[in-house]
């Protein structure tokens, strides 16, 4: 197998805090020192997240600049992508920063349960993400908690509200919502392939099952998605030190299965996206 997988890394998210983790980088210097680490370490795209001084998540578009401007100094061709997610933010305060033009967000198409709250994603809400993603050329990467999102995704993509190809990450493993299953991950795969055949895939694991779902990913000649955000350890006894050590990880998998590690050059033609700063 000779196609590259592309290793995004989520650095910071919304729930871990440094008393889970010190190595969770909080404030913009330690995510953007944090994300040039895991840059070297082989990820292409960066997954963030912006919090406040008291580690509360935010959807500050402040904050997220501040981020943007640092990653790009650092890690000049990363993939940036921003997180439109419901922990940060109500309505559409949570797209407030896609003016700001980054390469990628994250994008929720349908509601689900979460492990204390339901994860409410109502129509409204995601036909206007997706319309500020079309207007700033900005890519989603549609966050499949459920079946139901892929189906709706590829309808989003028939009818003109997303642009196609379709870059899809199946999350395993989030408690009340699709649980790290080999069966559930092996059926995911095969309706992307039946429903979506040009589109590209991804998947991330949380907590215990982040290396399972790694392992399957990059075998199945997808990509995958790692870091604190979805996970703290590298086994039940050790913390992870850094997201570095979390991206290194799914690197020596790659080398496992024949996968080259996708450069950022490489990583933006398989998705299709602009160049870097333009």
């Amino acid at each position: 197998m000779n196609n590259p997988c592309i290793i995004c890394v989520a650095i910071t998210g919304s729930v871990p805090r440094k008393a889970h983790n010190p190595a969770v980088p909080i404030s913009i210097e330690e995510q953007i020192e944090s994300t040039h680490e895991a840059y070297e370490a082989g990820a292409s795209i960066a997954h963030c997240h912006v919090r406040l001084e008291d580690e509360t998540p935010t959807s500050d578009p402040d904050r997220f600049a501040r981020l943007m401007g640092g990653i790009r100094h650092h890690c000049p061709d990363m993939i940036i992508q921003l997180s439109t997610g419901g922990r940060s933010g109500a309505g559409r305060e949570r797209g407030g920063m896609l003016s700001l033009r980054p390469d990628m967000a994250s994008l929720s198409v349908g509601s689900n349960n979460f492990p204390t709250r339901v994860y409410e994603n109502p129509p409204d809400l995601v036909d206007w993400l997706a319309e500020q993603m079309l207007a700033y050329d900005v890519k989603p990467e549609i966050e499949a908690f459920d079946l139901s999102h892929i189906h709706q995704a590829v309808a989003m993509s028939r009818d003109g509200r997303l642009k196609a190809p379709l870059y899809v990450q199946f999350v395993l493993g989030v408690k009340n919502a699709m649980p790290v299953d080999r069966d559930v991950f092996d059926y995911y795969v095969k309706t992307m392939q039946r429903l979506a055949p040009d589109a590209q895939w991804c998947a991330a694991g949380i907590g215990a099952g982040q290396l399972d779902v790694n392992e399957w990913a990059i075998a199945a000649g997808g990509h995958t998605r790692t870091g604190l955000e979805d996970n703290l350890r590298l086994d039940r006894h050790t913390l992870a030190p850094s997201n570095a050590a979390l991206v290194r990880r799914a690197a020596d998998l790659c080398d496992h299965y024949n996968r080259p590690v996708a450069t950022c050059a490489e990583a933006r033609a398989i998705l299709g996206l602009r160049a870097a700063n333009c």
